[in-house]
């Protein structure tokens, strides 16, 4: 999710506002008393490393028990190495990538998917229902579903973040009350898209009209499934039983299951909502849901639509099944979408917690023991969590067996490296104790003035249960992978605009955090364990000798002009163990103008884990976001997302004009990258 700084886009897509205003560790404390100053800037944090998880383990290098066929080592245990050469950064609007590659943009916003029609207009003249048919916008997190283990046909799904008024319109937004059709046109451009992709004879590869393709948007119904189904804080005028909810909204990083179906994650949906209760309950206001947003989905001419009292929640009638005050509670969850099945109804897996979430991924699942789960809060000050199933995985096992019990955990980061996951379970002695502590008390900002009624409660509260448990407050946790050959977790921490010198002291490096960092952990045993093992993998930032230092720590050695990068976001592992970065800065750090360094266009990097060697590969054209990536199985196709081009266009001004080129409005778009040799990515 962008942190954006323009006042323009304020009003578009912002960082989510701080509501965790709770006395919790914060990360950057802990940060301190681990490590002096000079330790982080200029030590041997590499040998720390080493020590903290054996000198076999550093990265995702070591021996493992994992022997998936996609495993890129060739089967000889070898890690991969990095064969390109890295490239500079760059500020064309273009994507780059290294010699011997080629990036080719495909599926851009507006390409239609049930055949050629309705094709995509230039001048923002596509309507509402053009747009249902149409590739969504700001494409985010993604993957890539072979059909019959066919490296060259398959499914191809995305999410779509958000939507830039500026550039989806013909002349912006209009005036409010807002135009219903304008409004329904945002709805659709939000949410996922399903298509069915193959590589033509030519090499390049083209949309395949077919039945699978769909859009699934924010009017698409979608059942409740887990603790919080039939909860009396899910029940709304449109779903009296409280078991479903419609759509799907601010769709950032996803996962995807060993079953074959697709996980999209609802980061920053509170933004969508005017609430019209006061005081706000709980459940809202350490949410945040305030309307911060902007889209005004609910100031629209016709006032009969249900937009006007779905996004405007209030308590109009004598009970939540006569209106929508409880509408904000059927998002913030992770959604299971089948994307081989057009007939099946998308479902909301509520045991997996309600927050902003930004991608699941899960530990390599094995026979006989729980399905783990991990999950970030992308948000300033928020938190990481695990979720365990309580059955065990079984071949053949779906989201119905894994997904709908198990334990919810968030986790605590200890000064002396070590970890613990705190349960957040209506059956835990531990959390039920301090919650009853809390009764009478304010968490935070939030007055607590009785416990939660049951386990559907709390996971609509998790933010809530979370700082009841005392987890670590986080610098916006973001994507996380976890490493196909040791397990190694790792997690984006992109950045936290609010920390100020008050939060920290002197001997702090990273004070003012606006340059992030990657964190990692080894599980204590089992992935279902309930502690860990924790280290910094590397810090982003400016290169050797200033205030905040960008290294890598495995390495034990400073950024360069090859690999020097600010607000890491995206991560993904793939098959072969090679770790993908990608950045999301803001304006200011793409353009120089910002004091926190000269970082160029956002951009993704690879990381050999177990080295430390980290080498720019791909940089993305003017003010985008480089985000969502996924690959072909035989390692031949990369699928790379370029969100937001040209983020700070004013209508007829757009600053780019990527990818069509000449005039054209800027589009968010999928780049396919291959190697000129018909070779792997990335390696010899």
């Amino acid at each position: 999710m962008s942190d954006k700084v323009v006042d323009r886009t304020i009003e578009n897509n912002p960082e989510e506002p701080v509501s965790n205003f709770t006395s919790n560790r914060y990360f950057a404390d802990i940060i301190q008393a681990r490590y002096s100053r000079r330790t982080m800037l200029k030590g041997s944090l590499g040998a720390a490393a080493v020590t903290f998880l054996g000198a076999g383990l550093v990265g995702c290098g070591g021996d493992s028990d994992n022997d998936d066929d996609n495993g890129g080592d060739g089967g000889d245990g070898t890690p991969p190495r990095l064969s390109f050469d890295a490239i500079a950064t760059s500020r064309q609007d273009a994507v780059v990538v290294p010699e011997g590659y080629t990036a080719k943009a495909f599926v851009p916003w507006g390409t239609p998917i049930l055949g050629s029609y309705p094709a995509y207009m230039d001048d923002g003249g596509n309507t509402g229902a053009d747009q249902s048919m149409q590739v969504g916008m700001h494409h985010d997190g993604m993957h890539f579903f072979p059909l019959e283990g066919s490296s060259e046909h398959g499914l191809l799904v995305m999410n779509h973040e958000y939507v830039d008024q500026i550039t989806l319109h013909p002349n912006g937004p209009s005036e409010r009350p807002r135009p219903l059709d304008e409004v329904r046109k945002e709805m659709a451009a939000h949410g996922v898209s399903v298509i069915e992709v193959q590589k033509s004879s030519n090499g390049d590869w083209e949309v395949v009209p077919s039945a699978l393709n769909r859009r699934i948007n924010a009017f698409t119904v979608m059942a409740l499934r887990g603790p919080a189904r039939g909860h009396d804080l899910v029940k709304t005028a449109f779903s009296p039983e409280g078991t479903r909810t419609r759509g799907t909204i601010n769709n950032c990083a996803n996962g995807f299951t060993p079953w074959g179906t697709y996980l999209t994650c609802e980061e920053n949906w509170p933004g969508y909502f005017h609430v019209r209760m006061d005081p706000q309950p709980r459940h809202l206001a350490r949410y945040g849901v305030t309307g911060w947003q902007g889209y005004h989905w609910y100031d629209v001419l016709d006032e009969d639509s249900d937009l006007y009292t779905r996004f405007q929640p209030s308590e109009s009638g004598d009970d939540a099944t006569q209106d929508f005050r409880n509408e904000p509670n059927g998002f913030g969850w992770i959604v299971e979408i089948d994307p081989h099945d057009p007939d099946a109804m998308p479902i909301k897996r509520t045991a997996l917690g309600r927050f902003s979430h930004e991608g699941v991924v899960f530990a390599e699942p094995k026979v006989g023991e729980p399905m783990v789960f991990y999950s970030g809060d992308d948000a300033r000050f928020e938190y990481i969590y695990k979720f365990v199933s309580k059955n065990l995985y079984q071949e053949g096992m779906t989201g119905n067996d894994l997904m709908d019990e198990g334990t919810l955990y968030v986790a605590r980061f200890n000064d002396d490296g070590s970890g613990e996951w705190l349960p957040l379970s209506m059956g835990d002695d531990g959390f039920v104790a301090k919650m009853n502590a809390a009764v009478g008390t304010t968490v935070g900002s939030i007055e607590f003035d009785e416990p939660f009624a049951d386990q559907g409660e709390l996971l609509i509260n998790t933010r809530l249960a979370a700082d009841i448990a005392g987890a670590t407050r986080m610098d916006r946790p973001e994507w996380g992978a976890v490493c196909p050959r040791t397990g190694m977790v790792y997690f984006t921490l992109t950045n936290n605009s609010n920390r100020t010198e008050d939060d920290t002291d002197a001997a702090n490096p990273r004070a003012a955090n606006q340059v992030g960092q990657i964190i990692r952990w080894q599980e204590d045993g089992a992935a279902s364990a309930s502690t860990f093992q924790w280290d910094l993998f590397a810090l982003g930032g400016h290169l050797e000798g200033s205030e905040q230092e960008g290294r890598s720590l495995v390495a034990d050695a400073a950024l360069t002009a090859e690999n020097i990068f600010s607000c890491p976001d995206g991560l993904w592992f793939d098959g072969r163990g090679l770790l993908w970065i990608q950045t999301d800065m803001s304006g200011s750090m793409q353009d120089g103008s910002s004091d926190h360094g000269d970082f160029g266009n956002n951009q993704m990097l690879v990381a050999e884990p177990d080295t430390g060697l980290i080498k720019r590969f791909l940089v993305g054209p003017t003010e985008c976001e480089v985000t969502g990536i996924t690959m072909t199985p035989d390692h031949k196709t990369l699928f790379v997302n370029i969100q937001h081009p040209g983020d700070r266009s004013e209508p007829g001004d757009f600053t780019s004009h990527w990818p069509d080129g000449g005039s054209s409005r800027p589009r968010s778009s999928t780049v396919v990258v291959t190697r000129d040799d018909g070779g792997e990515i990335g390696i010899a």
